[in-house]
């Protein structure tokens, strides 16, 4: 695969990483959702895998913020294994702003794998774990 398309790989997977957290951080369930396959799989911790949109929307539903919150998605490593397929693996902080201010909340990774459907990439699997 050329450099010029392993780029564009990664700025594809970045972009629908960042659109996620933008999305998730301001509670807007629907645009989370069709960041994902039809057929999509999250994992987390403590829970029973969710697969499918409605499965996505019911939880995403119920995660909407009440009050500010942040994720910090960072230290991004793409693969490519194609101009169709990727996988990425990011740290995440998840800060929420009470009433002392921002405090961490959660550290943790995700280990993404990405699908191009239509010309438009999108999340097939995520694995979030917590660190200790």
């Amino acid at each position: 695969m050329s450099e010029s398309t392993q780029a564009w790989v990664a700025a594809g997977v970045r972009a629908v990483i960042g659109a996620h957290t933008q999305a998730q951080d301001a509670g807007r369930t629907d645009d989370i959702v069709a960041l994902y396959t039809p057929d999509a799989i999250l994992e987390l911790p403590g829970m029973e895998p969710l697969q499918g949109h409605d499965a996505l929307r019911a939880a995403f539903k119920g995660w909407e913020p009440t009050q500010p919150q942040l994720h910090m998605v960072g230290n991004t490593v793409v693969t490519s294994s194609g101009p169709d397929e990727a996988t990425a693996a990011s740290d995440v902080a998840f800060f929420h702003r009470g009433d002392s201010g921002w405090t961490v909340q959660v550290v943790g990774h995700y280990d993404d794998r990405f699908r191009r459907v239509d010309g438009t990439w999108l999340l097939q699997r995520r694995v979030t774990t917590f660190q200790a």
